[in-house]
């Protein structure tokens, strides 16, 4: 339970600092709707659940304790590394809504998600860092983990479709995000520094 706590927790705060998938639905939901906007977001969830399937399966399949620290090494590495580039970061969100802007299909919304997800190096990263974090658990827990994810991004994007569709909305995110990156980056940097020093610990124990 603990572990799936700490997971879930890292994997949500993630999700809360925006990127290209979030300025991506942003901007759809202020030009399209947030109904149109529901296809980027399906299509960012599908490109997630594509890279979450490949990373826990990978790391499942990785028998060797050499190569499995290593990767648990460095995907502890690249969660510090990402939290503290939150700590160090100015968040902002500026979305200059563009008065020509054309109206989207749901169909074509929902291929931009998939390209905009895929396209991310940092979301390949970050799973198998998740799923290096994880890689103890027996094959059940790591399809709920999964299907967990999966579930998480798609219900958040959708929340954030309906809800960044106001000008209003956005304005006040946009106040409390610089203490959500903050929060984001300090427990992503113990989640990492966590992973890196009990591996430590097991390999001199």
């Amino acid at each position: 339970m603990e572990q799936f706590l700490a997971v879930a927790i890292a994997h949500f705060l993630a999700l809360l600092i925006p990127g290209v998938d979030f300025f991506l639905i942003a901007r759809t939901a202020m030009t399209s709707g947030w109904r149109n906007a529901t296809g980027a977001c399906l299509g960012i969830a599908t490109s997630n659940g594509i890279f979450i399937i490949a990373a826990f399966s990978g790391v499942a399949l990785v028998s060797h304790p050499v190569l499995l620290n290593a990767i648990q090494l460095a995907g502890g590495s690249f969660l510090v590394f990402v939290g503290v580039a939150f700590l160090s970061s100015k968040a902002s969100i500026d979305l200059e809504q563009d008065p020509s802007a054309e109206r989207t299909t749901w169909l074509r919304n929902f291929g931009l998600g998939i390209a905009s997800g895929l396209l991310n190096p940092k979301n390949a990263l970050f799973y198998v860092s998740l799923a290096a974090a994880v890689s103890t658990a027996s094959p059940p827990a790591l399809v709920f983990y999964g299907t967990w994810m999966f579930t998480v991004v798609l219900v958040w994007d959708v929340f954030v479709a309906v809800v960044l569709g106001s000008r209003r909305a956005l304005a006040r995110m946009g106040r409390v995000l610089p203490w959500l990156t903050r929060l984001a980056g300090g427990f992503l940097v113990l989640f990492g520094g966590g992973m890196i020093v009990s591996l430590v610990a097991l390999l001199l124990g």
